[in-house]
């Protein structure tokens, strides 16, 4: 199975509204609740893809007794933590006639020492059934930066795959991840170079992959993903697609990379059908959420070049 972590889950709470007026009160058209979070977003997404789950982190108070629901009555199997803190709750904004999607994120609040030890257990318990495991988010104010690291420590056979930066994601790299998936700031925030050109580019991913991971997959915006093993470069090139709102679409790349991964694809094949179902997740309005028939029409259309 696949074992998403994620210690600071969320709710999402969605708000349409045909136009936002700074400074005035706005009606809302629309709204629709659900579970979200980085982990909770790419776990939904690989259930959807029929991959086997697990999602596991810290939940707590009424928000984190909804994201349980939620994850329930989806079908998305879950042992999580729970601890006193309420999960936090997130708001998405969207301005329908400006076409403009604005996300305003509440921070995770700290968790006492034991809930880590709680959580490591929990990874423990999972570790004999897990063939690809997602490290995925920030960690809580007061958190071990090694957490991530002492995570993979209890499961050393599975593939892992660190969707995290600064310090939990510097400790992580010496567990030798099969996958780190940071975007181009965090990448020259990791090795200290810049990478503003293809060159510099180049030679930043070397220098990440030279500290342990077998592959770098590099997010740039909204230029083509950059893939590569140290060696081999290559980049994902997705079709046009006219997005509802790109909230999560990295999550939803995570949750199907690891679902390509587990079922034994190629890294190519593996990173252009992640970049179909996070182009088609852009066509949903809550993060998590795709449609495998948008996913399957996406597909074909995926470029996979040499960089």
């Amino acid at each position: 199975m696949i074992l998403f972590l994620g210690t600071t889950p969320a709710v999402q709470r969605a708000m349409h509204f045909e136009r936002v007026t700074v400074d005035d009160v706005n009606r809302a058209t629309r709204v629709v609740v659900e579970a979200a979070g980085k982990s909770v977003n790419a776990a939904r997404v690989a259930h959807t893809l029929g991959a086997s789950t697990v999602a596991t982190g810290f939940l707590g108070g009424d928000s984190g007794e909804l994201v349980r629901r939620s994850l329930d009555a989806q079908g998305v199997r879950h042992d999580f933590v729970t601890v006193a803190p309420a999960t936090r709750v997130c708001v998405t904004v969207v301005d329908r006639q400006q076409n403009q999607v604005t996300e305003l994120v509440e921070e995770h609040a700290a968790v006492a020492p034991g809930d880590y030890a709680a959580l490591l257990d929990r990874v423990k318990h999972h570790a004999g059934t897990c063939d690809v495991g997602v490290l995925s988010g920030s960690l809580p104010p007061g958190a071990p930066v090694d957490f991530y690291a002492r995570c993979m420590e209890l499961a050393r056979s599975a593939r892992w795959v660190v969707d995290a930066s600064g310090e939990p994601l510097r400790h992580a790299l010496s567990l030798r991840p099969f996958v780190v998936k940071p975007n181009a700031r965090e990448l020259s925030d990791t090795v200290g170079l810049p990478v503003d050109t293809d060159d510099e580019l180049r030679g930043a991913i070397r220098k990440l992959l030279a500290s342990g991971p077998t592959w770098a997959v590099v997010t740039r915006g909204a230029r083509p993903v950059v893939v590569s093993d140290g060696a081999v470069f290559f980049q994902i090139i997705p079709p046009h697609v006219e997005s509802v709102s790109p909230i999560g679409a990295g999550d939803a790349f995570a949750g199907a990379l690891a679902t390509a991964l587990f079922r034994g694809q190629p890294m190519d094949l593996a990173c252009a059908y992640a970049t179909s179902v996070a182009a088609a997740s852009t066509l949903r309005l809550l993060a998590g959420e795709v449609d495998l028939t948008d996913a399957a029409r996406i597909l074909p259309n995926v470029r996979v070049e040499p960089m």
